[in-house]
């Protein structure tokens, strides 16, 4: 069971470790062109110096504004079902034990998958019309791989609560 419960934590760090990354790091979009590159992310653009991206502080920052909540809303509950999850192993009983943290993980999974859907059904709306033809990057695929990492914690929370 000890080693049941240090592969969970290392797999829920490790999640959680993607969500700050995909969240921070600059690189959701970016744009080759001969002179330069561009990198683009939910808060900046950037090559060698950083703005703010172009719609951020119109009427149609909606779909930017619902990707940056969800994903630092994902990346706060990530965190917080960890330490929900300490506080539980020595604290409840079995049975009662993972539940709370298994439904923290399971929000925080369905906040990821929103914020990664939604950047993907919209990036046009929100992009400056030089930047469209980029490509995703790093920061988009570190989102979409912190899906299922944190369904599959949040599932693996569920089954755990049964075990001794």
């Amino acid at each position: 069971m000890l080693v049941i419960l240090v592969l969970i934590i290392l797999f829920h760090l490790a999640s959680a470790v993607l969500l700050f990354v995909a969240t921070i790091h600059n690189s959701w979009w970016v744009v080759s062109t001969s002179e330069d590159t561009l990198y683009s992310d939910l808060w900046y653009t950037c090559n060698e110096t950083c703005y703010s991206v172009a719609k951020s502080h119109t009427a149609d920052a909606a779909y930017l504004q619902t990707v940056q909540a969800t994903m630092i809303l994902s990346t706060i509950l990530c965190c917080v079902g960890f330490f929900v999850f300490i506080l539980q192993l020595f604290r409840l009983k079995q049975g009662d034990r993972f539940v709370f943290t298994a439904i923290i993980q399971l929000l925080a999974s369905v906040c990821v998958m929103v914020a990664a859907s939604v950047y993907t059904a919209q990036k046009d709306s929100f992009h400056e019309p030089r930047l469209r033809a980029g490509a995703y990057s790093s920061s988009y695929y570190l989102a979409w791989a912190g899906f299922p990492m944190t369904l599959l914690s949040g599932v693996m929370y569920l089954v755990l609560r049964k075990r001794k």
